[in-house]
Protein backbone atom coordinates (compact mmCIF):
# COMPACT_ATOMS: atom_id res chain seq x y z
CA UNK A 1 0.00 0.00 0.00
CA UNK A 2 1.41 3.40 -1.04
CA UNK A 3 1.96 6.09 1.56
CA UNK A 4 -0.81 8.68 1.32
CA UNK A 5 0.19 12.29 0.69
CA UNK A 6 -2.10 15.10 1.85
CA UNK A 7 -1.82 18.87 1.62
CA UNK A 8 -2.14 21.22 4.57
CA UNK A 9 -2.48 24.83 3.40
CA UNK A 10 -0.89 23.76 0.13
CA UNK A 11 2.10 22.07 1.76
CA UNK A 12 2.58 18.30 1.24
CA UNK A 13 2.64 15.99 4.26
CA UNK A 14 2.82 12.19 4.17
CA UNK A 15 0.55 9.89 6.14
CA UNK A 16 3.01 7.11 6.88
CA UNK A 17 1.89 4.63 9.52
CA UNK A 18 4.59 3.17 11.75
CA UNK A 19 4.12 -0.20 10.08
CA UNK A 20 4.61 1.34 6.63
CA UNK A 21 7.93 3.04 7.34
CA UNK A 22 10.12 -0.01 6.80
CA UNK A 23 8.54 -0.84 3.44
CA UNK A 24 8.91 2.78 2.33
CA UNK A 25 12.60 2.90 3.26
CA UNK A 26 13.21 -0.36 1.38
CA UNK A 27 11.41 1.11 -1.61
CA UNK A 28 13.66 4.18 -1.54
CA UNK A 29 16.75 1.95 -1.37
CA UNK A 30 15.71 0.35 -4.65
CA UNK A 31 14.83 3.62 -6.35
CA UNK A 32 16.94 4.89 -9.24
CA UNK A 33 18.54 8.21 -8.37
CA UNK A 34 18.77 10.04 -5.03
CA UNK A 35 15.88 10.17 -2.54
CA UNK A 36 15.09 12.53 0.31
CA UNK A 37 13.34 12.16 3.67
CA UNK A 38 12.26 15.37 5.41
CA UNK A 39 11.24 15.81 9.04
CA UNK A 40 8.64 18.58 8.76
CA UNK A 41 8.07 20.97 11.66
CA UNK A 42 5.26 23.49 11.87
CA UNK A 43 7.80 26.23 11.17
CA UNK A 44 8.93 24.42 8.01
CA UNK A 45 5.31 24.13 6.91
CA UNK A 46 4.78 27.87 7.40
CA UNK A 47 8.02 28.61 5.53
CA UNK A 48 6.96 26.40 2.61
CA UNK A 49 3.74 28.30 1.90
CA UNK A 50 3.62 29.89 -1.54
CA UNK A 51 6.22 29.64 -4.28
CA UNK A 52 9.80 29.22 -3.14
CA UNK A 53 12.71 26.86 -3.63
CA UNK A 54 11.96 25.29 -0.27
CA UNK A 55 8.36 24.66 -1.37
CA UNK A 56 9.70 22.92 -4.49
CA UNK A 57 12.09 20.91 -2.34
CA UNK A 58 9.17 19.59 -0.31
CA UNK A 59 7.10 18.76 -3.38
CA UNK A 60 9.99 16.69 -4.71
CA UNK A 61 10.78 14.93 -1.41
CA UNK A 62 10.09 11.20 -1.31
CA UNK A 63 8.93 11.06 2.30
CA UNK A 64 7.73 13.97 4.46
CA UNK A 65 7.27 13.02 8.12
CA UNK A 66 5.59 15.56 10.42
CA UNK A 67 7.27 16.18 13.76
CA UNK A 68 4.95 18.86 15.21
CA UNK A 69 1.63 18.28 16.93
CA UNK A 70 0.27 21.43 15.29
CA UNK A 71 0.50 19.78 11.87
CA UNK A 72 -1.69 16.91 13.06
CA UNK A 73 -4.14 19.35 14.64
CA UNK A 74 -4.27 21.29 11.37
CA UNK A 75 -5.04 18.16 9.36
CA UNK A 76 -7.77 17.20 11.83
CA UNK A 77 -9.29 20.69 11.74
CA UNK A 78 -9.39 20.61 7.93
CA UNK A 79 -11.02 17.16 8.08
CA UNK A 80 -8.15 15.48 6.29
CA UNK A 81 -6.50 12.17 7.09
CA UNK A 82 -4.47 12.79 10.23
CA UNK A 83 -0.81 11.82 9.69
CA UNK A 84 1.40 10.02 12.19
CA UNK A 85 3.81 12.23 14.13
CA UNK A 86 7.42 11.07 14.23
CA UNK A 87 10.12 11.75 16.78
CA UNK A 88 13.19 12.44 14.57
CA UNK A 89 15.53 10.63 16.96
CA UNK A 90 13.41 7.48 17.17
CA UNK A 91 12.83 7.48 13.41
CA UNK A 92 16.56 7.85 12.74
CA UNK A 93 17.37 4.95 15.06
CA UNK A 94 14.72 2.80 13.34
CA UNK A 95 16.13 3.63 9.90
CA UNK A 96 19.71 2.90 10.99
CA UNK A 97 18.55 -0.39 12.48
CA UNK A 98 16.87 -1.29 9.21
CA UNK A 99 20.07 -0.49 7.29
CA UNK A 100 22.13 -2.53 9.74
CA UNK A 101 19.92 -5.59 9.29
CA UNK A 102 20.58 -5.45 5.56
CA UNK A 103 24.32 -4.72 5.79
CA UNK A 104 23.92 -1.30 4.18
CA UNK A 105 26.20 1.75 4.33
CA UNK A 106 26.04 5.17 5.93
CA UNK A 107 27.71 8.59 5.53
CA UNK A 108 27.67 11.37 8.15
CA UNK A 109 27.97 15.02 7.19
CA UNK A 110 27.90 17.79 9.77
CA UNK A 111 28.62 18.51 13.42
CA UNK A 112 31.81 19.61 15.14
CA UNK A 113 34.95 17.49 14.81
CA UNK A 114 34.96 15.99 18.33
CA UNK A 115 31.25 15.24 18.21
CA UNK A 116 31.56 13.67 14.75
CA UNK A 117 34.45 11.39 15.77
CA UNK A 118 32.58 10.31 18.90
CA UNK A 119 29.34 9.87 16.94
CA UNK A 120 31.05 7.56 14.43
CA UNK A 121 32.51 5.49 17.25
CA UNK A 122 29.14 5.15 18.98
CA UNK A 123 27.27 4.34 15.77
CA UNK A 124 29.76 1.58 14.96
CA UNK A 125 29.44 0.22 18.49
CA UNK A 126 25.62 0.21 18.38
CA UNK A 127 25.05 -0.81 14.76
CA UNK A 128 27.80 -3.36 14.31
CA UNK A 129 27.06 -4.44 10.73
CA UNK A 130 26.27 -0.94 9.45
CA UNK A 131 29.20 0.24 7.34
CA UNK A 132 30.21 3.85 7.90
CA UNK A 133 31.78 4.69 4.53
CA UNK A 134 32.65 8.30 5.25
CA UNK A 135 32.20 11.41 7.35
CA UNK A 136 32.90 15.12 7.10
CA UNK A 137 32.51 17.92 9.62
CA UNK A 138 29.98 20.70 9.33
CA UNK A 139 30.71 24.43 9.05
CA UNK A 140 33.15 23.64 6.27
CA UNK A 141 34.44 26.24 3.81
CA UNK A 142 32.78 26.51 0.40
CA UNK A 143 35.74 25.09 -1.60
CA UNK A 144 35.43 21.79 0.32
CA UNK A 145 31.90 21.13 -0.91
CA UNK A 146 32.77 19.65 -4.30
CA UNK A 147 35.12 17.16 -2.64
CA UNK A 148 32.37 16.16 -0.20
CA UNK A 149 29.91 15.66 -3.05
CA UNK A 150 32.44 13.57 -4.97
CA UNK A 151 33.17 11.42 -1.90
CA UNK A 152 29.46 10.74 -1.39
CA UNK A 153 28.92 10.03 -5.07
CA UNK A 154 31.81 7.54 -5.21
CA UNK A 155 30.97 5.72 -1.97
CA UNK A 156 27.22 5.58 -2.85
CA UNK A 157 26.05 5.12 0.77
CA UNK A 158 22.54 3.83 1.41
CA UNK A 159 21.92 6.82 3.70
CA UNK A 160 23.53 10.23 4.00
CA UNK A 161 22.70 11.81 7.36
CA UNK A 162 23.01 15.59 7.29
CA UNK A 163 23.30 17.51 10.55
CA UNK A 164 24.17 20.93 11.98
CA UNK A 165 26.71 22.94 10.06
CA UNK A 166 25.51 21.88 6.60
CA UNK A 167 24.73 24.96 4.57
CA UNK A 168 21.14 25.05 3.29
CA UNK A 169 20.15 22.25 5.70
CA UNK A 170 17.40 20.06 4.16
CA UNK A 171 17.76 22.06 0.94
CA UNK A 172 21.30 20.74 0.39
CA UNK A 173 20.30 17.41 -1.21
CA UNK A 174 17.70 19.15 -3.38
CA UNK A 175 20.14 21.78 -4.64
CA UNK A 176 22.77 19.11 -5.44
CA UNK A 177 20.39 16.35 -6.58
CA UNK A 178 21.74 16.26 -10.15
CA UNK A 179 25.19 15.37 -8.81
CA UNK A 180 24.20 12.09 -7.14
CA UNK A 181 23.33 8.73 -8.68
CA UNK A 182 21.79 7.13 -5.61
CA UNK A 183 21.51 7.38 -1.77
CA UNK A 184 18.77 8.46 0.64
CA UNK A 185 19.42 11.91 2.10
CA UNK A 186 18.00 12.95 5.48
CA UNK A 187 18.60 16.12 7.49
CA UNK A 188 18.33 15.90 11.28
CA UNK A 189 20.10 18.84 12.89
CA UNK A 190 20.96 17.30 16.26
CA UNK A 191 21.76 13.72 15.23
CA UNK A 192 25.57 13.90 15.37
CA UNK A 193 25.49 15.98 18.55
CA UNK A 194 23.26 13.39 20.22
CA UNK A 195 25.25 10.41 18.91
CA UNK A 196 28.44 12.16 20.00
CA UNK A 197 26.93 12.84 23.44
CA UNK A 198 27.38 16.60 23.03
CA UNK A 199 23.65 17.36 22.90
CA UNK A 200 20.89 15.90 25.03
CA UNK A 201 17.98 14.47 23.08
CA UNK A 202 14.53 15.83 23.84
CA UNK A 203 12.88 13.86 26.64
CA UNK A 204 10.39 11.43 25.02
CA UNK A 205 7.63 12.59 27.37
CA UNK A 206 8.32 16.24 26.50
CA UNK A 207 8.10 15.37 22.82
CA UNK A 208 4.97 13.30 23.27
CA UNK A 209 3.28 16.26 24.97
CA UNK A 210 4.38 18.63 22.20
CA UNK A 211 6.36 20.85 24.59
CA UNK A 212 9.73 20.70 22.83
CA UNK A 213 9.31 24.30 21.62
CA UNK A 214 9.76 25.54 25.21
CA UNK A 215 13.24 24.02 25.31
CA UNK A 216 14.08 26.07 22.21
CA UNK A 217 12.64 29.21 23.80
CA UNK A 218 14.73 28.69 26.94
CA UNK A 219 17.85 28.39 24.76
CA UNK A 220 16.86 31.39 22.65
CA UNK A 221 14.20 33.71 24.14
CA UNK A 222 13.81 35.48 20.78
CA UNK A 223 11.90 32.41 19.61
CA UNK A 224 8.96 33.73 21.62
CA UNK A 225 8.26 35.83 18.53
CA UNK A 226 7.33 32.62 16.69
CA UNK A 227 3.91 33.24 18.20
CA UNK A 228 3.22 35.59 15.27
CA UNK A 229 3.75 33.10 12.41
CA UNK A 230 1.89 30.52 14.49
CA UNK A 231 -1.08 32.93 14.80
CA UNK A 232 -0.97 33.30 11.01
CA UNK A 233 -1.12 29.49 10.73
CA UNK A 234 -4.24 29.33 12.91
CA UNK A 235 -5.94 32.12 10.94
CA UNK A 236 -5.07 30.39 7.66
CA UNK A 237 -6.59 27.12 8.89
CA UNK A 238 -9.82 28.88 9.85
CA UNK A 239 -9.95 30.71 6.51
CA UNK A 240 -9.33 27.47 4.64
CA UNK A 241 -12.00 25.65 6.64
CA UNK A 242 -14.67 28.34 6.14
CA UNK A 243 -14.12 28.84 2.43
CA UNK A 244 -13.08 25.24 1.72
CA UNK A 245 -10.24 26.45 -0.41
CA UNK A 246 -8.87 23.70 -2.63
CA UNK A 247 -5.18 22.97 -1.91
Amino acid sequence: MAVQRINILGVPVDVCQQGELEAKILELMEKDGPSQIIFLSIWDLIRARGKSEFAECLKNADLILPVSKSILSGARFLKKTVPVRYNPFDATISILGLLENRYKSFYMLGGRKKALVEAEKNVKKTFKTLRVVGRYVGYYKAPAEEGIIEAIRKSSPSLVLLCEGVKNKEMWPYINRQKFNTSIFMYYRDAIGIFGRRIKRVNPKTFQNGHEIWIEVIKNPLKMFLIFPFAWYIISLIWNRIFKKDD
